[in-house]
């Protein structure tokens, strides 16, 4: 029998992560049309980034994503992985929303943390198949943590919501 990975293109199924992640990532900016203000308003931790740099990694975060999920795919991944990535991509669609649009820097909070639980999960499935793609997600994970860090300073730091 031919193992799924061999019965489609893989530069289609590339397209078709980059498109699911595209859908998240436009999601997020649609999102945070108002951002520089919203960003601005908060006190905001010594370390946090300038504003202009957030789109550029969030940007190059979407793609690594994007590539973590086609290699594994590309290892015929598992329905529980790729189910876990899911998840995460559903936690990572609501973030900016909530922190941007909804006021709510709090629910964002819980929001992202229990993203990075389930990419840390994702990794350890991943791992299991591709490290390559495990290696991937922890790229990913690595700006998820600044991300995570910065949301409970500006908590810290603010009377938010």
């Amino acid at each position: 029998m031919t193992a799924p990975t061999q019965q489609r293109n893989p530069w289609v199924m590339l397209a078709l992560f980059l498109g699911l992640v595209s859908v998240v990532a436009l999601v997020g900016s649609l999102s945070t049309m108002a951002a520089p203000e919203v960003y601005s308003q908060f006190e905001a931790p010594s370390w946090a980034l300038p504003g202009a740099w957030f789109g550029p990694l969030w940007t190059v975060s979407y793609v690594v994503l994007a590539l973590a999920g086609w290699a594994y795919w590309r290892t015929d991944g598992e329905t529980q992985g790729f189910a876990l990535y899911g998840i995460g991509l559903l936690f990572n669609l609501l973030w900016a929303p909530l922190f941007f649009a909804g006021g709510s820097v709090r629910l964002a909070c819980v929001d992202i943390v229990l993203l990075d639980f389930f990419v840390i999960m994702t990794v350890g499935l991943f791992y299991r198949r591709s490290r390559t793609a495990a290696l991937l997600l922890l790229l990913y994970f690595g700006w998820l943590c600044y991300t995570t860090a910065l949301n409970i300073a500006i908590i810290a730091l603010n009377d938010v919501r």
